[in-house]
């Protein structure tokens, strides 16, 4: 059963719309008929209701079905709001929308009135009978609903937060960077390497101005094109090393510092603002915090609630199981059923760890330089069919067409800028970085998918209190009380096994689940 959300009006399938006086004791009432809601975006309807106590099952999330409609009718990039939807299956002007990673939001301070429950209800009318007009309307049903789970879950890690030891975190940057200091100044210990670098130069040079460090460098006799870690490393002068040092250390004060703490963790938890399908092959991104970018330094802060653990969980060798999956390659797929499937690999090639993981990474991702280059026809005899599937994937995108993962996420056109490039003497080149891209996207793409029937597999089965706190590409973490430890480690399995049936079926693929209960996620690893 569908039901409707807009403002405070509910519209049950076939029903007629009421008013709610109290909205979060109807949606709770609602609720134990198990319906899936409908409404415009989930990061405006399901907060307030998470504020109010109230959870829900099921929903179908209008901006982001929009999204992977649109991308599928090669108009990727288009507004993708429910307002906007509404406006084309009426004729009307399509109104203007801030960035992609902000579907629905409104582009100014004056917010237009919301859609009514009638138009919600009409918008959905229509996704659901362009979904049925696809060419595999199962597959797409199942990518909306994964989705739509998806931002469920964002919304939720947001409202619960990971677990945030403030006192650690305060603790960990004195000990990196000296203690706090006033607001416009450096910390002591980065100050220190500022000067250690204006030192070696002979005149002061600041270490945050690429410029300076530029013009330093080339006054000293170094060439230099740009600051980056990689190439300092390859240049034999003093300042090189306090300067690599500084970068690092001012990074973690920039992104992860005490300014950030004070805007992004609350109540002893780190609250970020995800955004689903962020990427376009569908991985997430965030418009605030960085979750997807936390430092292995960090994860000593992320310390489980006295009597709780964290269970953190983490696919192994994600993108190479799919690849297997979804070629049908047997071989690739009798490999993909041991726990390291590189040295499964390994003994295929007769060869060591190390250069089965390039040979795979390469075919993955289109790597032609070095050893990838010797060891690609290897992977080609050995495992025909995965190396056919990224390079039909590949091809495809040289010629400038689209590709699709596994449930129907498409990738964008190429664009007119593209096509220019192309008709001119770098065209080759142009085709060829093009081709890396969609033969990535198809396996990317899918691995996301898995991750996301994952963890909407995962949140139906978690035990209460348990909460999903924390995700990252192909990592979970589970903050919950010490004695359901064993039962969430369980439905981690079960949930990993039930994500592969829906997406494969009946695959000879395995795709282990490694899941460890720790009080702290430093000790995960």
């Amino acid at each position: 059963m569908y039901v409707v959300l807009a403002g405070q009006t509910l519209l049950p399938e076939g029903g007629t719309p009421r008013t709610a006086g109290d909205l979060p004791a109807a949606v709770r009432e609602l609720e134990r008929e198990r319906p899936r809601w409908v409404w415009a975006d989930t990061r405006e309807a399901y907060p307030p209701l998470l504020d109010a106590g109230v959870r829900v099952g099921r929903c179908h999330d209008l901006a982001l079905t929009e999204a992977l409609l649109l991308a599928h009718e090669g108009r990727h990039g288009e507004p993708r709001s429910a307002r906007a939807a509404h406006a084309r299956l009426r004729g009307l002007p399509v109104p203007d929308e801030p960035p992609d990673d902000q579907p629905g939001r409104p582009a100014s301070l004056f917010a237009p009135e919301p859609l009514s429950a009638e138009a919600v209800a009409e918008v959905h009318a229509d996704q659901l009978a362009r979904i049925a007009a696809l060419p595999d309307p199962g597959r797409f049903r199942l990518l909306v609903a994964a989705e739509s789970a998806g931002a469920l879950i964002a919304a939720e890690m947001t409202h619960e937060g990971m677990p945030w030891r403030a006192d650690v975190h305060d603790a960990l940057l004195t000990e990196l960077l000296g203690p706090r200091p006033v607001h416009g100044m450096r910390p002591a210990k980065l100050q220190a390497l500022a000067d250690r670098v204006a030192a070696a130069f002979g005149h002061p040079v600041n270490p945050d101005s690429v410029q300076q460090l530029v013009k330093a460098f080339k006054a000293a006799g170094v060439d230099v094109r740009s600051t980056r870690s990689e190439e300092l490393k390859r240049v034999d002068h003093p300042a090189v090393e306090p300067l690599l040092a500084y970068k690092e250390l001012a990074r973690l004060h920039s992104a992860h510092g005490w300014a950030w703490a004070d805007q992004w963790v609350r109540g002893g938890r780190f609250r970020p603002e995800y955004v689903v399908g962020g990427v376009v092959s569908g991985r997430w991104a965030t418009s605030g915090g960085g979750a997807l970018q936390i430092p292995k330094v960090l994860r000593r802060v992320v310390v489980a609630d006295d009597g709780w653990t964290l269970v953190v969980a983490d696919a192994a060798q994600l993108e190479p199981r799919v690849l297997a999956a979804m070629a049908g390659d047997a071989r690739l797929a009798a490999a993909a059923g041991e726990i390291d499937l590189y040295s499964a690999l390994a003994a295929s090639f007769g060869g060591e760890r190390e250069h089965a993981k390039l040979a795979m990474l390469s075919a993955m991702y289109g790597g032609t330089s070095g050893d990838a280059a010797r060891l690609l026809p290897v992977m080609r005899r050995r495992f025909p069919k995965a190396y056919q599937f990224v390079e039909d994937a590949a091809k495809a995108g040289e010629e400038g067409r689209m590709v699709r993962s596994w449930l129907g996420r498409t990738s964008p056109p190429p664009s007119e800028a593209w096509r220019r490039l192309v008709a001119g003497p770098e065209g080759g080149r142009a085709m060829r970085d093009r081709g890396r891209f969609t033969r990535n996207f198809v396996v990317q793409a899918t691995a996301a998918e898995w991750a996301l029937s994952l963890m909407a597999v995962l949140r139906g089965l978690l035990p209460d209190p348990a909460r999903l706190v924390f995700f990252q590409h192909d990592e979970v973490i589970v903050h919950c009380p010490l004695d359901l430890a064993e039962p969430v480690r369980a439905a981690v399995h079960r949930a990993a096994a039930e994500a592969t049936r829906l997406l494969f079926g009946d695959t000879p693929v395995r795709f282990p689940m490694e899941a460890v209960a720790v009080s702290c996620y430093a000790d995960a690893k």
